[in-house]
Parts: structure tokens; sequence; C-alpha cells
């Protein structure tokens, strides 16, 4: 095979001026001094490499690059290539058509090499041995690891690999991979000669990846303007293209032929730019018609460079931090079981920072799948578990199953992983506990159901609302009893109660109380004009119902405690929230509904009183006797209506809340969390512990020397006694801002640790909520890596707005042949 015709099958790539790619393999001097390659016999698995011109005619050719068959087009999902190379289908197993592309996505993607990962060590001769992350600065960009077999590969013989027989290891660094740690030279030997067969490898990849060397990038060279006119109109497509992404909005339309007065976002938006811009007007104009950069494909890669940037901007931010995971699922709207993933560790300057990594698509929620689709995940970000701190899940059995969960199968690879159970969720199901299993609390949320579907049965009835409820706004405003202004007085509506929405029973009852003389108002009319007996029949109990003491006293009641577990909600679901801090809030809502219990009753009993009479409601003689109304008499007893609203509804709501609080919460009783504790310097340190801290240590062996951080941390609490520090998440940015986390190293390492640990998956339910947007019922038929990459650059916005222009441009253009040029 000719020369010739070898570069005419060569594709054309990236600008290689500031690809990341080729800042990866430029300037990497691939050769061996003569000794070592004389010294090749000397290898068992390797064997001299044969003297042969470079221009000779050569088989490889034939492997490394392929001629593409027009009976099968390309159709590969380069997203899910494998990145572990000890996982990976051969390039020979590929179709050929698929084939540079392929090769392509690895050297974008760069070498396998998990630099935090923990190696194992296993027996050579007398000695334990292991790899060393040194070698992968020494070795360059060749060298990968695979964490699966513990076996070092070469990627560019993977990639490019040559019919040679057992020259540079044969099979070994493609296949099998090599993992005899006590003859490391073989690595160098690998590499041979100029005429090896790596280093032919390795000038094939670049030849694939820089555009100006291939023949047919020669023969249609473009003019300097050209490759202007091709910048400028990408550029202008790029910021098209990052104005819907980040408002989540739909690329395509319905009909997008030039006869359609509607052709889609992207089009139309393509339209407005070059309508406002004369450059780009004619830009846009003069461009050939295969060079529109308007297909869907063009959209696709350029939406998925943008969210590879994006990734960039986070990972680069994230750096070698320790982590925890947070993760939950949830179908979308074609019903396809999604798996969000969060992480959370501490940045350079000492803050808690949560970021969303993407979604994935699992057709199985056992926690074997999850665990799979996990270890997949940090293979493709390079991430190892040795690096994981913390696990975060609500309570689904798959997730925190003690023998076959999700939480079981990490901690069996990871005892440092520490999993903490949601503590939003947690906060909800007590709420939800109280709700449903106290019998008067449980016939208050029934009724204030029943009331919702009623009135809110028809939009005639929902107008109805609305309108008393503004004459009744009207009404008190004319009497000077409310006051208006910017955000006051709102147009409201009634919600559903739901047992898996944090805070919805709280702001269901804030709405009925806000509501309730415009409720009752409509039912009357029910009453009155309702279309059959069995809707007036309804509407009238539910208003005898309401319009008693005991319904009006359980609201207000409930209004109450759930006003306090509410500002612990909202607290927990913060971003930036740390587990001490956590714990410390859940003792104060405790403190608080103690308080209530012990000196709250004539203030609220009071406050009853006073609506009772507003809304002419009989309020009941406390001395007299309980009669319960429209239910048994059976267990109630001889008992004053005191003795039922103030020691069996008051102060049995009130006990039964602290008392789930205290049984759902049952992590702030762990050691684990107890040592945390002891890190807290509000005070001037005075839950210091000396042997729970050193207890804290051990719960993480492989990261601290009990002693040395004894000493460190006597010395630390002298020097920020004085200091006004709020909080563990206080006192590490403090710690950055003085550089005490470098007097201070292991201490500042507890305190991120602490840190890093999860309270509440909201950023996963706030992923979710942003699904819901990005892919709506109109947009259904979102692929999944279309999906991925819109809620990367739309849930993070702040690293997107972060990502250079030109970096895009070039990731773009790395991405596969381009007709234009630039």
């Amino acid at each position: 095979m000719s020369l010739f015709k070898y570069f005419n099958k060569a594709k054309s790539s990236s600008n290689p001026s500031t690809s990341s790619v080729q800042a990866n393999i430029s300037g990497e001097v691939q050769t061996t001094s003569k000794r070592a390659h004389e010294d090749v016999n000397d290898v068992d698995e390797l064997q001299p490499t044969s003297k042969r011109n470079l221009n000779e005619t050569d088989p490889y050719i034939d492997l490394c690059f392929d001629v593409p068959s027009s009976s099968n087009p390309i159709n590969v999902d380069l997203s899910n290539i494998v990145t572990d190379p000890g996982l990976r289908k051969q390039i020979k197993d590929y179709h050929p058509n698929e084939r540079d592309l392929i090769r392509r996505a690895y050297l974008l993607q760069g070498p396998c090499q998990p630099k935090n990962h923990t190696f194992p060590q296993k027996l050579m001769g007398k000695y334990n041995r292991k790899f060393k992350k040194e070698w992968f600065g020494r070795f360059g960009s060749w060298l990968e690891y695979s964490i699966k077999k513990d076996a070092v590969f070469c990627l560019y013989c993977f990639l490019f690999r040559l019919d040679r027989g057992n020259q540079g290891g044969g099979k070994i660094f493609v296949e099998k991979g090599f993992d005899n740690w006590e003859k490391i030279h073989k690595l160098q030997k690998h590499v041979g000669g100029v005429n090896s067969a790596h280093n032919r490898a390795y000038m094939m990849a670049q030849n694939l990846l820089i555009q100006d060397q291939h023949i047919e990038t020669v023969i249609s060279r473009k003019s300097d303007q050209a490759r202007s006119e091709y910048r400028v109109h990408l550029a202008g497509v790029i910021d098209v293209i990052r104005f819907l992404l980040r408002q989540g909005l739909a690329f395509r339309g319905h009909d997008e032929s030039k006869t359609s007065s509607s052709r889609g976002n992207f089009l139309e938006l393509l339209k407005y730019t070059s309508d406002h811009n004369e450059a780009i007007k004619n830009v846009f104009q003069n461009a050939s018609e295969n060079l529109k950069l308007t297909s869907p494909d063009i959209q696709k890669d350029l939406v998925n460079a943008c969210a590879v940037e994006t990734m960039n901007v986070i990972r680069q931010n994230q750096g070698d931090a320790l982590f925890a995971i947070l993760i939950d699922e949830a179908h979308d709207v074609s019903i396809k079981e999604q798996m969000a993933i969060v992480l959370r560790y501490v940045d350079t300057t000492g803050s808690v920072i949560e970021r969303f990594y993407g979604v994935v698509h699992v057709k199985d929620t056992s926690a074997i799948s999850l665990k799979k689709a996990i270890d997949e995940f940090f293979s493709k970000h390079r991430f190892s578990i040795t690096r994981l701190r913390g696990q975060g899940y609500d309570g689904a059995s798959n997730m925190r199953g003690e023998f076959n969960g999700l939480k079981a199968l990490i901690l069996k690879e990871n005892k440092s992983a520490i999993y903490v159970h949601c503590f939003a969720h947690q906060l909800q199901l007590a709420l939800v506990a109280v709700a449903k299993n106290h019998e008067d609390i449980a016939l208050l949320f029934n009724i204030v159901s029943n009331v919702v579907n009623i009135v809110g049965a028809s939009c005639k009835r929902r107008d109805a609302l609305r309108e008393k409820k503004a004459l009744r706004v009207m009404e008190a405003f004319g009497k000077g009893e409310i006051q208006s202004g910017k955000g006051l007085n709102q147009e409201t509506s009634l919600k559903r109660s739901g047992d898996t929405r944090w805070s919805s029973h709280y702001g269901t009852l804030l709405n009925m109380i806000l509501m309730f003389p415009s409720v009752i108002d409509v039912l009357e009319d029910i009453v009155e004009d309702g279309r059959n007996s069995e809707q007036r029949g309804e509407a009238s109990a539910l208003m005898d119902q309401m319009q008693s003491f005991t319904f009006i006293f359980s609201m207000y009641l409930m209004k109450s405690i759930l006003g306090i577990t509410n500002d612990l909600s909202k607290a927990l679901q913060r971003e930036n929230q740390d587990i001490v801090n956590a714990m410390a809030l859940v003792e104060v809502c405790k403190t608080r509904l103690q308080t209530m219990r012990d000196s709250g009753w004539e203030s609220f009993l009071n406050e009853v009183s006073v609506v009772c009479g507003k809304y002419s409601v009989d309020v009941p003689n406390m001395e007299d006797k309980f009669v319960a109304r429209g239910r048994s008499r059976r267990g109630v007893g001889e008992v004053t209506n005191l003795h039922y609203y103030c020691y069996k509804l008051f102060y049995g709501c009130i006990d039964w809340q602290t008392q789930e609080l205290g049984n759902r919460f049952n992590e702030v009783n762990t050691e684990l969390l107890l040592c945390m504790a002891c890190l807290d310097p509000r005070d001037s340190f005075v839950s210091f512990d000396k042997q729970k801290l050193l207890r804290f240590a051990e719960f993480y062996p492989a990261d601290f020397s009990a002693m040395e951080l004894m000493t460190y941390i006597i010395d630390l609490r002298a020097n920020f006694n004085s200091l006004e520090v709020n909080g563990i998440g206080g006192l590490a940015k403090r710690m950055v801002e003085t550089r005490k986390n470098i007097v201070y190293p292991l201490v500042y390492l507890l305190i991120t640790l602490a840190l890093t640990l999860p309270v509440a998956t909201a950023s996963v339910e706030r992923a979710f909520s942003a699904m819901n947007i990005v892919k709506n019922r109109l947009r259904n038929r979102m692929g999944d890596q279309w999906m991925n990459d819109s809620l990367i650059t739309y849930i993070e916005k702040d690293a997107f707005d972060g990502v250079d222009k030109e970096s895009i441009i070039q990731r773009f253009q790395s991405m596969g042949p381009r007709r234009g040029q630039l």
C-alpha cells in the first residue's frame, strides 16, 4: 500500500495549537538509550526490534486507518467507551467504520491514570511490591493503569497495534497487562527505538489528531479569510447554544423547513442573532450548504463539547480532594430510571462544594446494578474509590441495606466511606409518623385533603375561591388590618400535602389558615348550589368539621410544631451544611419543642381562642367534660376538655414529635458523630475532648497518625481560642485564610473529613427537578447522552460560564473530521 493511499485514509482533526490532547502528547520523547535498546534481548517478554525504514510499505498501515464502508453507516455511542484499559473492547473488534472515531475519542480522553488510587501490594519473591504513581510522570502519556487488573497497558499500542509478534511486549501491553513490578525497566524497553512498534503507533496517533499533517487538509487548505469566517460562524453558533443550554430550552422544532413560520429555538435564535449583527449575517449567508453548522449531529457535538469543558472546570476545582457521593434514583418523563450523582468535597478555600456530575440510565435498581454503574462512573471520571469518604442516600432498602445494599457493597471496598442517612428524609419521616399515627392529627390532614379535593375539583370552584380571597383581602385592606407592599397579599391556592415532599404538610396548613374564610364561603356555595345531594352532603360535613374548636386547635398546633421543624428542614437542605452543625440544629429543634411544651400552653390557647372568636366558633369551657364529636366514646373516659386538649393533644403531639426526632436521628447517637462534635470551635472549643478526637482519627486509619494529630490539635486550640469562628465550616475557611492548613495539615484534614460527610440529598433532588425542566413532555425522546450534557450545563451554570469559548471550539474541532478549518 502506498503512503499516498495511507494519508488519503487519514481524517482531519483539531488545530494542535490549543488542543488539550496535543498538550498530552507533544514534546514526549519516546526513545531509549542505545544501551537500553541493545539490552532488550535480556527481557523475557520483549523481543529485539528489527531495523526497518519508516517509509517501507508496512501491513501496520491497514491496522491503523480503515477504509469506511458506505454500506455500514457509523453508529457508535462515544460517551460509553470504557476507561479502564483492562476492561476495554479491542480496536479490531469494532467495525472498520467506527475505529477512527473510537481512537480519536480515547486520545481526546487521554490515558487512564488514576493517580489518587491506593495501589494494592502483592508478594513478589520475598518482598511486597506495588505500582507507583510516580511512574505516570516518568513514562509519559502512553502509560495506563487498570484498577480491575492491577496492571499497566500502552494507550498508543492499544489504539494502533502492530502485528510484529512479541516485539514491544506483544499482547502484554495491549490485552493481558503488565504487572511485574520487580522488572519495571521493561516499561522503558517497551518504547524501544525510533522504528519500534510503540513509536510507530505513537506517530499514527499524532497523524490522526494533527489536522495540518493530513493530505486531505493540505489539498483543501483554506484561505486566511475563509478560516476567519469559519471561526466567526462557529463562535456565533456556540453563543446561541450557550444561551439555550443555560435556560434549559429545546433546540429542535416540529417543522424546520425554510417555509416554516417557527423552525425551532436554535434556528430562530440563530436568525435573530444574524439579523442584529451584520458581520455574523454575512458569514451565515455566505456559508456553503454543507457548512451551515446547523445539523442535529453538529448541535449534539457542540453541546457535548460544552458539557465536557464544564466538567473539566469542575474537576480542576475539585483537584485531589477527598469526596463523598450522593445518589438517588427517579424516572424521567419517558419512564426511564435515572440515577443522579452529586459529589461533595472541600475546595482549596475551605468551602464545602456539592457538584452535579451527571445522570446515568440504569435498567435495574438493584444494589449490584447501582454499584456497577458507580464503578463505571468512577472509571470514566478517573476517580478512585479509595478517595471516597462518605455516602449519602435516602432510606430505600436497595441503598442502605446492612448486608446487600449499595452502602454495604461500597463499605466492603472502602471502610472509610462512612454512610449517612439523609437528614432531610429522616425529618420528613418523623413528620409523617405524627401525621399518620396520631388519631386527631391524622383526622386533621384527612379533612384538609378532602377539602382540597372538593374545592379544587373544577376550575369554576377554584375561580370562586380566588375571587372570595381577593374580596376579603380588599376588605381587610380597607379596614387597615393588613398592609400592601411588594410581595405581600399574593394570589395563592390550596396545596396538597405529600409524604415524600419536604415541608409539604407545613405549606398545606399555612395556605389553609390563610384561605380559611374563603374556603368556608365556597363550601357554603356548594351546599346551596351543589349538583347533587352527595356533593351537598359532603360539603356540609366538611364545613361542620372545619368550624369546630378541635379542628382549629389541631390545625394551629401542627402549624406551630411544623413551623419549628420547617426551619430545621430548610437548614438541612443548604449545600454547605456540615454534619456537626446539622446535629446541633436537631438539638435546637428538640429544645424549642420542649420549651413550647413547658411554657407554651397558655399563649397557644389564647391564640386559638382569638381565631375561634374571629370565625364565630364556640370555645369550650376547659373545666367541662369532654364530648367527642362523631366518634366512639369508648376509651375516652371521663376527662375534662383541659385534660383532652392540653394533655392528650398539646403535650401528646409535641412528645410524639420529639420522640420521633430522637428515633429517626439515631446517627446523632453514634460514636463517629459524637466524636465529630468535638471539633466545634464555638465557645472556645467547649466541646473539645482529647479521647474522642483520637477515636475519630481511628475511623480513618489511612489518613492519620494519632499522636501527631494530638500535638497539632492542642497547638491549634491555643491559637484559635481567641478568634470568633462560627462552626467547623468557619474554622476551615479561617485556617485557609491564615495558612494554618499548611501548618496543621492533619487537623485541617480532620476538619475536611467532617465537612465532607453528606447531610442531605437536596442537591440530588434539585437535579431531578432540573431534569423535569430539561426533559419535559415535549422533549420526551431525548437520548441519555443529550439529556446528560444538557443537565450538566444547565445545573452547573457557574462552571459553564467559566468555560472559555476557545476551549469549546478546540474541543469541537478535535471530536472528528470537520469541513471547516481554523
